[in-house]
């Protein structure tokens, strides 16, 4: 997401931020309007990637280099260091010869002659704290992208409003169901959502409405999506997919270090305790079902604060506004009695998983078998959505 400075006309833009994707989108889009400004004038891109001192200084030597050569025959000339490497928090750019050499820099271009020409620079992270930034900060146009982040408890916010910018900018109208389905499928990468609507774009063709099925037909899940798909086979209480997932994550685990069965059972446990409170929160009347997520996510933030403990796990206010929605949606799946038999149950599993010589892969499925073998009685309402 950017925060930018008035966009007044200024003969130097400076584009940062940990959001790749935008920084080089902002950046290229830029670059043309300034190409095509003036079709005529000199333009030089000069590589701003360095992995040592020497490095970056022939790179500052380059831009320096081209402020001074002006075009033979008058007019202007524009100049794009572009992605930048030194200027973040690494050991390159905390270097201290490049820190002098940058703040240096940044006096020349403050005091430097812009008649006729300009310079873009485009950079991933960026350390505030730095005397270049403060310089380019008070006479440059600065544009900041900051990338979308699991971490961040708005981040579904967020990256509705840029998939729902992105349909509109491309002539197509997307239901609300069917962008939520999108964002969550595609998870908290910009890049990723703007390649996935182009390609929903093109398979609805000419229909100018985007529906949830063709979400679900054509848009790929990204890591993030994968990463909950055994817990939300479980909040929607179908037992044949939750045991396909957990297969698909068993293996995935022989390549990726990262992943563990104790991993896996620590995420249908925060599924299941977060069905649990939900449920206890609807019949108190503290929260009401709805398909809206914005009206559920208002709804967390009108709960009272003192009613709850510090702990996260336990705190409405702490909890992913998106995943609590998805769970308050699957809890009538269950009744209350069957999330805390299922808790129980994810106890034993994991004393099994850390005290038994048993199979890890065999306790898991087992223990997802207990917990969604018995159907739900017909009178517990609707089933989550898939």
């Amino acid at each position: 997401m950017a925060e930018a400075s008035p966009a007044a006309a200024a003969p130097v833009s400076f584009v940062w931020g940990d959001d790749d994707f935008a920084v080089q989108k902002r950046a290229r889009e830029l670059w043309a309007g300034w190409q095509s400004e003036h079709p005529d004038g000199d333009a030089e891109v000069i590589e701003g990637g360095a992995s040592n001192v020497e490095e970056a200084q022939k790179v500052i030597g380059k831009v320096r280099e081209a402020l001074q050569t002006l075009p033979f025959f008058g007019g202007t000339k524009s100049i794009w260091l572009r992605g930048c490497t030194f200027l973040g928090e690494d050991r390159l750019s905390e270097a201290q010869s490049v820190v002098a050499m940058m703040a240096d820099f940044g006096k020349e271009l403050a005091g430097f002659r812009w008649s006729g020409v300009r310079l873009l620079i485009s950079a991933g992270k960026v350390d505030r704290r730095r005397a270049f930034f403060k310089v380019l900060d008070k006479f440059a146009v600065v544009e900041q992208f900051v990338g979308l982040s699991a971490d961040d408890r708005e981040w579904q916010d967020k990256a509705e409003s840029l998939a729902a910018g992105s349909f509109r900018t491309m002539g197509k109208r997307i239901a609300g169901d069917a962008l939520e389905i999108f964002v969550a499928h595609v998870g908290p990468n910009t890049r990723q959502l703007s390649s996935e609507a182009q390609k929903l774009v093109d398979y609805v063709g000419d229909r100018p409405d985007i529906t949830a099925v063709d979400v679900e037909a054509v848009v790929t899940k990204g890591r993030h999506a994968r990463a909950f798909a055994l817990a939300d086979a479980i909040g929607d209480r179908q037992l044949a997919k939750a045991l396909r997932h957990l297969d698909e994550e068993l293996w995935a685990m022989q390549s990726d270090k990262s992943k563990s069965e104790i991993g896996l059972l620590y995420g249908v446990i925060s599924k299941v305790r977060t069905m649990l409170l939900a449920r206890e929160l609807m019949a108190e009347g503290q929260l009401r079902s709805t398909s809206d997520y914005r009206r559920f996510a208002a709804q967390l933030k009108d709960l009272p604060a003192d009613r709850f403990p510090r702990d996260k796990r336990f705190n409405p206010a702490e909890i992913n506004p998106y995943m609590f929605f998805r769970a308050a949606q699957q809890a009538v799946n269950f009744t209350t009695d069957e999330l805390v038999a299922a808790m129980e149950e994810l106890l034993q599993c994991n004393r099994r998983l850390v005290g038994s010589g048993l199979e890890a892969g065999l306790v898991l499925q087992m223990a997802v078998t207990r917990i969604l073998a018995n159907r739900p009685r017909e009178d517990q309402g609707p089933r989550g959505r898939s």
